[in-house]
């Protein structure tokens, strides 16, 4: 597989076992994008998260730490969040209390039992027709469950992200994110056995992104 190393100018598709993953923008590879059933994802905030520009607390990120991005310059844009939920039967928007969203009676608690200056938890904002659920995920710096490696800035723990997938209803195959990152959300749609298409703008996160879902992907093969 061609690992990509340098920004694409057009969208650049690659397939790796059941998952489809776009090197581009999400406003532009949208429209030619096949049906999904959910859309799971952690947009942008619009906070400046992004690199050495970390403003939320004294210490920022170092550049060579996660890249030089400034993919948290701005919010997602109202238009995605419409289209995300014009074109998909149920969603989970993680970070979900920075956009003008509907009242919803699910949101998905994330405890990061945290004991630093970051936020002690993250809420996703859903669709699903189900009570408020929590889960207590350890992810304070270098103490992380399971000692997972960390490849992202705003990353997500695998784990986490399977546990909101599992309250998705049946049947739900096809899980999308246009945000995707560094893939925690492919890796962790694979593991549940669905199929998964993911966009991610910045060519060096697409690349890790490849890499850990080819990864999963020879690991189901196994089993």
């Amino acid at each position: 597989m061609n690992i990509i190393s340098e920004v694409s100018r057009s969208p650049r598709r690659e397939v790796i076992g059941d998952a489809e993953l776009w090197l581009g923008d999400c406003r532009e590879i949208a429209p030619i994008l096949s049906a999904v059933d959910a859309f799971v994802t952690d947009p942008p905030y619009g906070i400046a998260e992004s690199a050495a520009k970390n403003n939320t607390r004294g210490k920022a990120a170092k550049p060579t730490d996660y890249g030089e991005d400034d993919w948290d310059r701005e919010p997602c844009p109202v238009e995605i969040l419409e289209w995300m939920r014009a074109s998909s039967h149920w969603q989970i928007i993680f970070g979900g209390n920075y956009f003008p969203l509907p009242p919803t009676s699910c949101w998905l608690i994330w405890d990061k039992e945290n004991t630093g200056d970051f936020a002690d938890a993250e809420m996703a904002w859903t669709n699903l027709p189900k009570a408020v659920r929590l889960i207590r995920h350890m992810w304070n710096g270098m103490l992380r469950k399971d000692r997972e490696e960390r490849f992202h800035l705003t990353q997500k723990p695998v784990g986490v992200m399977r546990w909101a997938i599992s309250h998705l209803p049946e049947p739900c195959s096809v899980i999308a994110d246009p945000f995707m990152g560094s893939g925690t959300t492919g890796v962790a749609a694979l593991m549940l056995g669905r199929r998964f298409v993911g966009i991610e703008r910045e060519a060096h996160h697409f690349s890790t992104a490849c890499r850990r879902i080819e990864a999963e992907a020879r690991q189901g093969k196994l089993f």
